[in-house]
């Protein structure tokens, strides 16, 4: 029996992937360096659709239908390479490599470009969903040549989350690595989502002493307006859940230091080396490390004065922490598609922001009401130069300014961090100053370094001499 794709690696997400083949059809071969473990899932799950046991990657290959199709499941960085530089011999032209774990962009990169040479295709596939996505449908976002999809892209839109239209959560997303580099970016939005919640929570309790159960009501009505997403549903959730040992609310008995794998991190290195200004994303990661920072945060507690001042907290501040969570989550969807819009001119892939935030719309962690909005913004020839200059959300955000305002400055003056909602409005109203202090540090650079600088009311670029008589010149002269 031949199979149309084979999986190595059979951890959780290897594993449900693999099952989610085989329940939608398709023969799958497995194999992972531990025999044990594929036996492990054959005596599980084996009933589930048609698999092909193999001990060896030279039993999968001999199992695989032509064009092979091998799914790479194990961890990003070298253990990638190794499997790659294992599988490589035994496969012929037109093969496919696929690599469905969360790896570097830039390594997907030079792994396509490496493969191109022998004449095959390495796609790298950016999975949301998590282990429930990848076994019932996660969102998926493939790289690779074109004509790789044409051969894979069946497999993955059949298991691919389905949007409320019936679309498969799933569409190629450009050449080598843009797959991995889409799936990075959400990521990235995914943490300031994350850290803007968790900011809206510390504000009810801190400042307007709401106890976890009541905010679970709360945020259950809010995920029925236009903050309805999974993020928010599941946030209810773990407010609501009692820790059955204490009885306490749950989130008193979790340690208060988030974990990251390390794509928060991606978003924001490459973001500096494309110069996309993603100050929320920044934070989110900045916020996950000082939480982790136990030791100084003990020593802080009783060294650093704080000065809070004593100040009521204004009337109507649940629905001004709504409204500036709105605002402060459209922003980091904002600037994770100016990103993506970025990235695209610098390593010339035609990514399509309105396909993409369709692909976002069921399976993903960030599923949201909103990109159907998102979506609708980017059709056509007339996309916003930023999200946040489309008409539907200069109007919603308009109208949310006044409360992110007042709900920044309660935060500021009770002492209680929030470095997205924060960063967020700054970036709102940098985007709209008619004058920034750029102006100044642009003439510093120009004195210490000669950098140079244009003037607003003529053409060219110029120099001062400093360390001389003050005077002007062009910066061609200089040269």
């Amino acid at each position: 029996m031949s199979a149309q794709i084979g999986v190595t690696g059979l951890a959780v997400m290897g594993a449900n992937l693999a099952r989610n083949l085989a329940r939608n059809g398709f023969t799958v071969a497995l194999h992972n360096r531990s025999v044990a473990k594929t036996d492990a899932l054959l005596a599980k799950h084996g009933d589930e659709g048609d698999f092909v046991r193999t001990e060896t990657l030279q039993e999968l290959v001999d199992a695989l239908e032509k064009p092979r199709r091998v799914l790479i499941m194990v961890k990003a960085g070298a253990p990638v390479d190794a499997v790659v530089d294992q599988l490589v011999p035994l496969l012929e032209e037109g093969d496919i490599v696929i690599d469905g774990g969360n790896s570097h962009y830039q390594d997907t990169r030079r792994r396509e470009a490496a493969l191109a040479e022998k004449g095959l295709h390495f796609v790298g596939i950016g999975v949301s969903g998590g282990e429930e996505g990848a076994l019932n449908g996660p969102s998926i976002m493939p790289g690779g040549s074109k004509e790789s999809y044409q051969a894979l892209g069946p497999l993955l839109e059949k298991i691919a989350a389905k949007a409320d239209d019936g679309a498969p959560c799933c569409a190629w997303i450009g050449t080598d690595g843009a797959g991995h580099f889409v799936k990075m970016v959400h990521n990235g939005i995914e943490y300031a989502d994350m850290q803007v919640i968790g900011e809206a929570y510390n504000l009810l309790r801190s400042a307007a002493g709401i106890e976890p159960a009541e905010q679970a009501a709360i945020f259950e009505e809010w995920n029925k307006g236009d903050l309805s997403s999974f993020l928010i549903e599941i946030t209810a959730k773990v407010l609501k859940h009692v820790d059955a040992e204490t009885g306490k609310p749950f989130v008193d008995v979790v340690v208060d230091s988030a974990g990251q794998k390390g794509t928060g991190r991606w978003t924001v290195q490459s973001a500096l080396d494309l110069g996309s200004p993603v100050s929320g994303i920044a934070e989110s990661v900045f916020a996950r490390g000082i939480s982790s920072q136990r030791d100084q945060r003990a020593i802080a507690q009783t060294t650093l004065a704080a000065h809070e001042a004593d100040i009521d907290v204004p009337q109507d501040f649940v629905e001004d922490v709504r409204q500036a969570l709105y605002a402060s989550k459209l922003v980091s969807y904002a600037q994770g598609l100016d990103m993506l819009a970025s990235a695209a001119k610098e390593y010339g892939w035609n990514l399509k922001l309105d396909e993409i935030a369709s692909l976002w719309r069921a399976g993903c962690i960030i599923r949201a009401d909103l990109l159907k909005v998102i979506m609708e913004a980017y059709k056509g020839d007339k996309a916003p130069a930023n999200l946040l200059f489309a008409p539907a959300f200069v109007e919603s955000v308009g109208k949310a300014v006044p409360a992110w305002r007042r709900v920044v400055a309660t935060a500021v003056q009770l002492g209680i961090p929030v470095p997205v909602f924060s960063s967020s409005l700054a970036y709102y109203d940098a985007l709209r100053a008619k004058r920034l202090p750029a102006a100044l540090i642009q003439g510093q650079r120009d004195l210490f370094g000669a950098h140079t600088y244009q003037r607003v009311d003529r053409e060219g670029t110029f120099h001062t001499l400093w360390g001389e008589d003050g005077s002007e010149v062009s910066a061609v002269d200089t040269h």
